[in-house]
């Protein structure tokens, strides 16, 4: 397959995506990043590491954007708990530590699981 052509498949997938789907796409993409981080970082390879961190990292901002705070106590208690993430996110990018990315990887991989039994749940 062509670069183009993925390019236009991935494009196609985000246009038809449901809410619910696109909050899972996220969570895909930040765990993905952070796996990709510390491939490099144990291949030595620490700007590409650092740069896999901030996508990660941005990807957790977006999802605190995201938050609908008028929805009640969840919303805050999602924020505080991103907020966590995204601040071992850095500390790793600091420190260059792959135990820290495991437990930002723990923890985004449960919230991204649960999402998945949400929108599973409401279709």
């Amino acid at each position: 397959m062509s670069v183009h052509a993925y390019q236009m498949y991935r494009q196609t997938q985000v246009t038809t995506a449901s809410p619910g789907e696109l909050l899972i796409m996220l969570f895909d993409g930040a765990i993905r990043f952070a796996r990709q981080s510390q491939d490099f970082m144990a291949a030595g390879n620490l700007e590409e590491a650092n740069a896999k961190l901030i996508r990660a990292q941005d990807i957790v901002n977006e999802l605190m954007l995201s938050l609908d705070h008028d929805a009640g106590e969840l919303a805050g208690n999602l924020e505080r708990l991103y907020l966590y993430i995204h601040d071992l996110l850095v500390e790793a990018n600091i420190k260059k530590d792959p135990a820290i990315v495991d437990n930002a990887l723990h923890m985004l991989t449960e919230l991204r699981d649960t999402w998945e039994q949400v929108v599973e749940q409401t279709k």
